[in-house]
């Protein structure tokens, strides 16, 4: 069978959008593998399936593969295109969306110039919610890998994150300690790996590597948690700019126990059609 995508990307994370609300098809690991190829399909970060809703409150439900055929839990570009994809799709005509998925329901806000704003929820330190392997939960973790002394803050923005704050972002070692920290046994569930660069209390720069992928353009998700550690750890705004290598994001978080909103652009590439 032809299945329609559209091809969209959040600061150069780019995504392979899918409906498979209209378009009644189930994708193995096989195919999100295929589509995702950069070489044999249509190339992408993750691939993301929007799917009827599973809660009475939400419009529909999405799910998130890397490229590698892996599920994960939240992405913060992912979910800005989805709900723009939602929304340009004609699904509804209300600006506010509510998305469902692995980590929970969220609220997005279509903006007028094309950005969307994302209520990200409130960030998660407890160990067992990350998850993350420690006797006890502290601000930051000290950890060593091979030989090198590492400072880790460690939190769950609906997915895995490690933040390190670096000194020149450029000669960050972000494949080789990215690599080794996201599949370390200490994350069961894999994590993605921040390298964080502060220039004031408003500005930060950021590379992320993200378990199942490699580096990205950017990341959502990555940019949040690097807002929350540098925040917490009284180093940063509550209102701050997250840059990448594509552009910038928004990010707004008041401290512990409330929400964390994002905002940023969506783009979208091209519209096709595959056979499955």
């Amino acid at each position: 069978m032809l299945l329609n995508f559209a091809k969209m990307h959040g600061l150069g994370n780019d995504f392979v959008v899918i409906d498979l609300i209209t378009q009644p098809a189930r994708l193995r690991k096989s195919h999100i593998k295929r589509i995702a190829d950069r070489n044999l399909g249509v190339g992408c970060d993750q691939v993301l399936l929007l799917e009827p809703p599973t809660r009475s409150k939400a419009d529909f439900f999405y799910r998130i593969f890397n490229a590698d055929g892996q599920e994960v839990e939240q992405c913060g570009n992912g979910i800005r295109c989805v709900a723009r994809f939602f929304y340009d799709m004609g699904f509804t005509n209300n600006p506010v969306v509510h998305i469902d998925c692995m980590a929970g329901e969220l609220e997005c806000k279509i903006e007028e110039k094309g950005s969307v704003t994302v209520n990200m929820g409130i960030p998660k330190f407890k160990p067992e919610e990350i998850p993350f392997i420690t006797k006890v939960q502290l601000p930051t973790y000290p950890f060593t890998l091979d030989n090198t002394e590492l400072s880790l803050s460690v939190l769950s923005m609906g997915n895995p994150h490690a933040v390190l704050i670096v000194e020149n972002l450029e000669l960050a070692p972000v494949k080789k300690l990215g690599s080794q920290l996201s599949k370390h046994p200490a994350f069961p569930k894999g994590i993605n790996v921040g390298f964080m660069e502060i220039k004031d209390r408003s500005h930060i720069r950021l590379r992320v590597y993200e378990r199942g992928v490699g580096e990205t353009k950017a990341c959502g998700t990555g940019a949040c948690a690097a807002a929350v550690s540098g925040i917490k750890l009284g180093l940063l705004e509550t209102e701050l700019e997250v840059g990448f290598s594509t552009g910038n994001l928004k990010i707004s978080w008041q401290g512990e126990n409330t929400p964390l909103y994002m905002t940023g652009p969506v783009t979208r590439v091209f519209v096709g059609r595959f056979r499955l």
